[in-house]
């Protein structure tokens, strides 16, 4: 069987196809790194050059899946509608899920369709990590809790580190970092998700390549009614003039910013590792203590800088990091922390395997290895 998996991002879509018997191996792999583009000409064009017309499955990534979806299903027309209508909370990514969707039936017309959403994994979250203070009636009309997103990335790094500390899973405190244009951090406990970042919408949390990250609704008003601006524009301008971008007023690349010398640059990237730095403090507070500490994503997997910066000043909490382990572990797994501390490793996320066996799964067609 071959799987198509297509990965919608903010910034990018990924494209990978597999070859599923007893397990799961890479047949090819695209990143593109506009998402705006049509999908159907980058479709045929992938298919075309690696020779994988005969697509069986196709597993989708869906940023939201609301109160409605805790686990991958099928995709039919309800299934699209009901994604279609949660478009507002994740104008970046479900309008682009649904496009490839359509694409891929016109290409693929007998080849059953599997969303994998990242709200999933947070479907369970405490009471209190997911409640807002509004007024309840009003949050239990309009479904306004918290959701948790990148929540596919977060489990595929629990997953890999618990293969590779099989004897503390059943009971580890885990601290991971998913930190891309997109950027969230989030708390699990024997593998369940008990607090993360983002919440109502992927706006929430971290300070990101082009979102904001945590912000004073206070803010959203005033600028409502001193600059004269809607709805439209101010979600453009949380989603894709702020964060990295909007503080540097050049670019929400972390490469280009650690290679200035601009002021602004170096305020941007001070601001990402503060904000990142206050999470972890809070979760560990939140979890009692902490046994491990995952990043992952593009700058996770890519920047030691960013690594070394984010943790700095956390030896308070037995939290330290071997230098030279640090520099040397780029995109690659590793464990990077000193002697005698806490647990930190880099985990390259694998979501494209972790949405071929999900599609499969539900398919149920899932032959392959844990």
């Amino acid at each position: 069987m071959t799987v198509l998996v297509v990965n919608t991002g903010s910034s990018s879509v990924r494209l990978a196809a597999f070859a599923a018997d007893d397990d799961l191996h890479p047949l090819a792999q695209v990143n593109y790194s506009d998402a705006t583009a049509s999908p159907a000409p980058r479709l045929a064009a992938f298919v075309s050059e690696h020779g994988i017309d005969n697509v069986e499955l196709v597993g989708h990534r869906v940023v939201h899946g609301g109160e409605q979806f805790s686990r991958p299903v099928m995709v039919d027309a309800a299934v699209e509608a009901a994604i279609e209508r949660l478009a507002p909370l994740a104008p970046l990514h479900n309008p682009a899920a649904l496009a490839w969707m359509r694409a891929c039936r016109e290409r693929f017309a007998d080849a059953p369709q599997v969303a994998v959403f990242d709200t999933a994994f947070y479907s369970t979250l405490p009471a209190a990590a997911r409640t807002y203070a509004l007024p309840r009636a009003l949050a239990r009309a309009h479904g306004i809790r918290r959701y948790g997103f990148h929540g596919i990335a977060h489990e595929a790094m629990w997953r890999q580190w618990s293969a590779a500390r099989p004897q503390k899973r059943g009971h580890a405190r885990v601290i991971s970092l998913q930190l891309g244009a997109g950027c969230s951090i989030t708390a699990t406990v024997a593998g369940r998700a008990v607090d993360t970042s983002m919440g109502f919408s992927p706006l929430e949390g971290l300070v990101m390549a082009t979102r904001c990250g945590d912000l004073d609704p206070g803010i959203v008003m005033f600028l409502e009614r001193a600059e004269g601006l809607g709805a439209q524009p101010l979600e453009h301008l949380l989603n894709h003039a702020s964060g990295l971008h909007g503080i540097s007023g050049a670019s929400g690349d972390m490469r280009e910013l650690l290679a200035s010398t601009d002021a602004d640059a170096a305020l941007a990237v001070e601001v990402y590792c503060y904000r990142a730095r206050k999470y972890i403090g809070a979760y560990v507070a939140a979890l009692g203590g902490v046994d491990a500490i995952l990043f992952g994503g593009g700058v996770g997997e890519h920047a030691p800088e960013i690594r070394a910066r984010i943790l700095a000043g956390l030896d308070v909490f037995g939290i330290a990091v071997d230098a030279a382990a640090n520099r040397a572990a780029i995109g690659t797994a590793a464990r990077i922390d000193a002697p005698g501390a806490v647990e930190v490793w880099v985990m390259p996320v694998d979501e494209a395997h972790a949405i071929a066996r999900a599609a499969l799964a539900v398919a149920g067609a899932d032959t392959t290895k844990e």
